[in-house]
Order: structure tokens, then C-alpha cells, then sequence
């Protein structure tokens, strides 16, 4: 990590490098210019990236060790949508102030689940300004194996992991200033990146993306890069305990468009099935058969009834 003069700064960095540890393939980590990294043979380097801000992506208030464990996830569910292991990352802070009790308590989330997933911090910034988290994180994947977006082909079944609505659900109680079920406010503040379900869909999915958007837009940039269309039965998308007692069409717009869910969306030849949910059985994690790909281009949501159903939103937008 670089750093100025300020003895401030030089003392936070000394307690993330303490915190981030040391082991055999991060050659050269915190403390230079750059970090060295030993990449393993036959794997392809899997690249991400993304910026939380204070007022956009999280409550100023929220408490500095769930930001740590979301601002972490947010990268590592982009490497499983890719079907990468997850292997190294870069920390960019953006503080007001110099502050270690909040940079501990942000650490105990990120290093938690830093552990989970086995990847190592190896470098990153820190900065005066409104306070903003940006993470570079990296993984492998065996070369030419990777997920991508632009696989999909008409005839195959669309899949999702997890339950999408639940954070959408919470945010949209703490905005109204209604109570929020705390199950639904632990998927809001502390995501579960799909990593296993990633690896273990290699050579299974044709297309994959994470829902970080929404559902349906995410959807979208799938069905997009493939060339194709979706058709989403809204009755199949799975509902977790907690949001299963709102009346369908409130819970289908948190599901198909509220974003924030940082699951898998994937599709599979209908032949793969039964190997499909054998991986996801696998790997620990809940997945469901939502609609199919079709001829065409756009996603289309479809009701009870098998009727066009239009989302109050589709997707998150940052400056729409």
C-alpha cells in the first residue's frame, strides 16, 4: 500500500498488513510499490473490480464490520460467476478521518470472510475523502474453462441460486423506516458469494451472470452477449421464509428487479439437469429452474397465468 508522510496513515496500514498475513504465492505483498504474485500453471487470471460509496451503495451508519464482509463479497461474486477460485485482492479506503476502531471492525468482516474463500490482500491505497471502499479482486480459472455471459443457447433452462428479493425487501423496509425481518437484513448486509456453486457449474452452465443489478436486467446482459431471449416464469423463482408472506406482485418486483442479491443466474442444456442440481447439492447451495431461453432478444417475465408481466423496475441503474 502506498502512503504519505502522515503518521495517521502509516499507523492504518500497519494494522491491515497485520491483519492480511503472509503465504507462498504472494511473493511480494503489503509494504512496496506493487505487490508479485505466483500464478499457478494452466490457470487463466480472472480480474474484478467495484467501488462502494457512502450514500449510494450502503448507510453511512452502517456498522464498519458488514460493510468490510459486502464490500469484499460484492468482488468475490463476480469471481464465481466466472468459476474462478478466488486468490488475491487490492483495499482502496477512502476515510474522513483516521480512525482505528472502525478500521478493525471493518477488517473483522473482511478478514472473516477473506478466510471463508481463501484469498489474500496483497496491496491496495488509503486516502482523506468521503468515505468509499474499492476492491480489485482476483482469482483463476483452468484456461479456456471459464463462465462467461455469451454462452447461452435457445432451448436451455435458466437457473438461480438462493432466494433474489430478500435485500431488495430490507432495503426497501429501512427506507420506509418499517421494521425489517432480520433474516432479510443479514442478506442486505452480509451477502453470500456463490464461489463453490461457480466451480462446481464448470462445464455444466452454458452462460452465467451474478445478480447484482436485478434479476431480469442482469438477465439481460446475459441474454444480450448470447444473441438471445429469455422467457422467466415469476411463479418458479424461489422465496425464502421471510419474504414468502407479501403478496406476489410486491415480492416479484423485489425479486426480478430489486438487485442486491449477488446470486447466480445461469443456464443449462434441459439434458444437463439432473448434473446441475447434483453440483449444487454439491456445493451446499439452493438452486431452482426459473424459465428457458428463447429466440429473440429481451427478457420476458410471465405471470401465474402465463401472461406478460412488467417489472415497476428491471434493474438498478447508477445514472438512469
Amino acid at each position: 500500500m502506498t502512503a504519505s508522510p502522515a503518521g495517521s496513515e502509516f499507523d492504518l496500514i500497519a494494522r491491515i498488513r497485520a491483519r492480511a498475513g503472509t503465504r507462498d504465492d504472494v511473493v511480494l505483498g503489503i509494504g512496496d510499490d506493487a505487490a508479485l504474485l505466483a500464478m499457478p500453471p494452466g490457470m487463466a487470471l480472472v480480474v474484478t473490480a467495484d467501488t462502494l460509496n457512502a450514500g449510494v451503495h450502503f448507510f453511512p451508519d452502517v456498522a464498519p464490520a458488514d460493510l468490510g464482509w459486502k464490500a469484499l463479497a460484492v468482488n468475490l461474486s463476480d469471481l464465481a460467476a466466472m468459476g474462478a477460485s478466488p486468490a488475491w485482492c487490492t483495499l482502496s479506503l477512502s476515510l474522513p478521518q483516521a480512525d482505528p476502531a472502525w478500521i478493525d471492525g471493518f477488517l473483522d468482516g473482511f478478514c472473516d470472510l477473506a478466510a471463508r474463500h481463501g484469498i489474500a490482500l496483497v496491496g491496495g491505497d488509503t486516502t482523506r475523502g468521503p468515505l468509499s471502499v474499492s476492491i480489485t479482486a482476483m482469482g483463476h480459472v483452468e484456461a479456456g474453462h471459464a463462465l462467461r455471459r455469451d454462452g447461452a443457447q435457445v432451448g436451455d433452462e435458466i437457473w438461480v441460486t438462493g432466494t433474489p428479493g430478500d435485500a431488495a425487501a430490507a432495503l426497501q423496509s429501512l427506507l420506509s423506516g418499517a421494521a425489517v425481518d432480520r433474516a432479510l437484513r443479514a442478506r442486505l448486509d452480509r451477502p453470500t458469494p456463490r464461489v463453490e456453486a461457480g466451480r462446481e457449474l464448470l462445464g455444466l452452465a452454458s452462460a452465467c451472470v451474478d445478480i447484482s443489478d436485478g434479476l431480469l436486467a442482469d438477465l439481460g446482459h446475459l441474454c444480450q452477449r448470447s444473441g438471445v431471449g429469455a422467457q422467466v416464469q415469476l411463479e418458479q423463482l424461489p422465496v425464502s421464509r421471510a419474504l414468502a408472506g407479501f403478496r406476489p406482485q410486491l415480492r416479484w418486483a423485489w425479486q426480478a428487479g430489486g438487485g442486491d442479491d449477488y446470486e447466480l443466474c445461469f443456464t443449462a442444456a434441459p439434458t444437463r439437469a439432473d448434473e446441475v442440481q447434483a453440483a449444487l447439492d454439491f456445493a451446499g447451495v439452493p438452486g431452482a429452474r426459473i424459465g428457458r431461453i428463447v429466440a429473440g432478444q429481451g427478457v420476458q417475465a410471465l405471470d401465474a397465468a402465463g401472461a406478460p408481466w412488467q417489472a415497476p423496475r428491471v434493474g438498478y441503474d447508477h445514472f438512469g
